[in-house]
């Protein structure tokens, strides 16, 4: 379990792929400060599980996460501009910088809404999946807030700045395929499969060479940042690396044979 472990947030590890749930149900997963003090812990102990290959981020009842809580924004009205911005970068922000560094695969399991700062997250995530029912927006102006959770980094870089900037201005709710549309979430599943699909896709993806997974998520974060010639740079070295690998020769083999290969990440 993680070093850190909240009742309003489940970590849990099956097989290859560990699952964080946010289960506060009755505020439509909308999350506190320990929650996400809780969310860092479970993302620490992943990372630091080498027998971890996928994390799968999702909520628990019909909601995905419906932001910050907002009976807590009313809470801290007295709080100084400095300790707002401290609270926010050493707790909320924590989250999606780990992500960032995680250099396992992280899918954003959208059961239901997704919205403000639980859009945000789900953004910050590498795949996004999402049930059919779900609505998807970045709500923060209703608040009159601007993004706290990195939607403004993320969202224009997935669905290009003008229609990001028109979601932000307008607050708008954005159904399942319409999300899928503009390419917000890689794929919709009815309600009734979403769960069985999304957990089908992360066991694929948790047979993957698991190295050769972690060197293709690294080599695409720090690509969207470098010029063409030190992304070439960066990916011969890579691939020098897994070539040298069992998992590179598991694979050859496997093929030539004709049968799955079963790799270990040697």
């Amino acid at each position: 379990m993680p070093d850190k472990p909240h009742q309003d947030l489940r970590y849990e590890v099956d097989g290859a792929i560990a699952t964080i749930t946010l289960d506060r149900q009755e505020r439509m997963n909308a999350f506190t400060f320990a929650m996400m003090d809780a969310w860092s812990a479970a993302l620490r102990e992943a990372q630091a599980d080498d027998n971890v290959r996928v994390v799968i981020v999702t909520g628990a009842g019909e909601a995905f996460c419906s932001g910050g809580d907002i009976v807590q924004m009313q809470e801290r009205f007295a709080q100084t501009p400095l300790q707002r911005k401290e609270e926010l970068w050493k707790r909320v922000q924590r989250v999606p910088l780990m992500l960032e560094d995680f250099d396992k695969p992280v899918i954003a399991a959208i059961n239901g809404a997704a919205t403000g700062a639980g859009l945000d997250v789900a953004l910050a995530c590498d795949i996004r999946y999402a049930a059919q029912s779900a609505r998807l927006g970045e709500t923060y102006v209703r608040m009159a807030l601007v993004p706290g959770a990195g939607g403004a980094h993320f969202l224009p870089r997935i669905v290009g700045p003008a229609r990001a900037l028109e979601m932000f201005l307008t607050g708008e709710l954005l159904d399942a395929t319409e999300a899928e549309r503009i390419g917000l979430v890689n794929k919709v599943f009815k309600d009734d499969v979403f769960r069985a699909e999304v957990q089908k896709r992360a066991e694929r993806i948790a047979a993957a060479p698991p190295v050769t997974a972690r060197f293709l998520k690294r080599a695409l974060a720090q690509g969207m940042r470098n010029d063409l010639r030190t992304n070439l740079d960066l990916i011969s070295s890579h691939y020098a690396v897994v070539t040298s690998m069992q998992d590179h020769r598991e694979a050859v083999a496997a093929f030539l044979e004709k049968r799955q290969p079963k790799f270990e990440g040697k």
